[in-house]
């Protein structure tokens, strides 16, 4: 039996999913659900196409390119990818990890739009005061911060990566202040100002009345609760990871390729789809990262990929610093001014990894000679009365 890919667990358990949990998702939800279900299939229509050399014949389907999709994410990994090449700097480049206890994500999850808003601002404010502190290096940084809000079995569990120079433009703009080799900040520090802007801002919210509080969490909206909650999470030390810094500028995008893009589940770690439970790999890192299958109810399954659909409009890769959109480019010139270093010189393979005989996506797989061009459009079928649609017409003919 061949792995299931997300598309097939949502066309087969979606429609009584929506049934059962429909009026407690939100518009984004139900649009993925919707989306990805759909991805690259009749309902979105495509074009056919037939070999110049041969008459072998497939069918394109359209994607669906919702964010949240996990085969829709290729080419606007590239094109970004494409952008933070050409940005690269001639320095080291440290991977910093900033994690919400496990007793904010309830929280976080029922106030996504203001909590992870504050996630970015509490992390990328630490790292620019720090760094801008001479007792640690004393210049203005930049970074890249990437939203993660997920675990590898698929809980709730919000995390920013950020990517992050080791140096920064020296006061005056005059020169390049250099991080001591292999090494950024003291984690301990990025901790606890991390945890003291967090809970600033989240105080903040909570006076303004922009949090709000459900179900369980109801009795957080009584000041007097939410404050002995707060103490009891700020007693703890809050965790944030430093990595080793990457080998070079071509670890760095290989990184990013890997990161930015991301959605909580990959159809590589999907494994099967039978009796209405579904099986995935996952790494077990409270036991040192141990690789595992867990099985779970089709319904429980997509309960948890949908607590990682994001608010709409909401931006999961942000710039901060130097790297701020505004004024990036003069910024990444004058770096390289100070650096006395050339535009780099670095790219990365971005294609999806086909089989030898499908290498190129025109190739015809039968001849290996000629190219697919298209022949004929398929339109999405009709929606009828009562949601039904007419059938799409089939040609003799492989789908790609």
């Amino acid at each position: 039996m061949n792995a299931p890919e997300l598309g097939d667990i949502f066309r087969i358990h979606g429609p009584a999913y929506f049934k059962a949990f429909g009026d407690s998702l939100s518009g984004g939800q139900r649009k993925a659900l919707r989306d990805i279900a759909a991805c690259r299939t009749a309902a979105l229509g495509g074009y056919a196409k037939q070999c110049d050399r041969c008459d072998y014949q497939a069918i394109a389907y359209r994607s669906c390119r919702n964010r949240h999709c996990p085969k829709c994410q290729g080419a606007a990994r590239a094109a970004w990818l494409e952008q933070r090449a050409a940005e690269l700097l001639p320095a080291e480049y440290f991977h910093v990890v900033f994690t919400l206890p496990q007793t904010l994500a309830p929280v976080a999850l029922q106030n996504q739009q203001i909590i992870y808003g504050i996630l970015f601002r509490a992390a990328a404010e630490t790292l620019l005061q720090i760094a801008a502190d001479p007792k640690h290096l004393g210049a203005r940084i930049g970074l890249v911060a990437v939203l993660h809000t997920w675990g590898q079995n698929l809980h709730h569990h919000p995390h920013l990566h950020c990517i992050v120079p080791g140096g920064g433009i020296a006061p005056g703009r005059a020169r390049w202040m250099a991080c001591r080799p292999r090494f950024l900040f003291p984690v301990k520090v990025l901790s606890r100002l991390f945890r003291a802007k967090f809970v600033a801002y989240l105080k903040s919210a909570l006076r303004s009345g922009k949090l709000g509080f459900h179900g369980k969490l109801q009795h957080l909206a009584q000041r007097p609760n939410f404050n002995l909650w707060l103490k009891r999470i700020t007693q703890h030390e809050w965790v944030v990871y430093a990595k080793p810094p990457f080998g070079g500028p071509h670890q760095v995008l290989k990184y990013l390729a890997r990161y930015t893009h991301r959605v909580a589940i990959s159809n590589r770690r999907l494994l099967a789809l039978q009796d209405d439970h579904v099986s995935f790999r996952w790494k077990d890192y409270t036991h040192a990262g141990q690789p595992t299958t867990m099985t779970l109810p089709a319904t429980e399954f997509i309960r948890r990929f949908l607590l990682h659909v994001l608010p709409r409009g909401f931006v999961k890769i942000r710039h901060f610093g130097f790297l701020a959109n505004r004024g990036r480019t003069a910024n990444i010139q004058l770096c390289r001014t100070l650096l006395e270093a050339d535009p780099p010189n670095v790219s990365i393979d971005l294609r999806v990894t086909r089989s030898p005989q499908t290498n190129s996506p025109d190739r015809c797989p039968r001849c290996q000679k000629g190219c697919l061009r298209p022949m004929a459009m398929l339109w999405p079928p009709p929606v009828r009365s009562g949601g039904s649609t007419a059938p799409v017409p089939a040609l003799a003919c492989d789908t790609s």
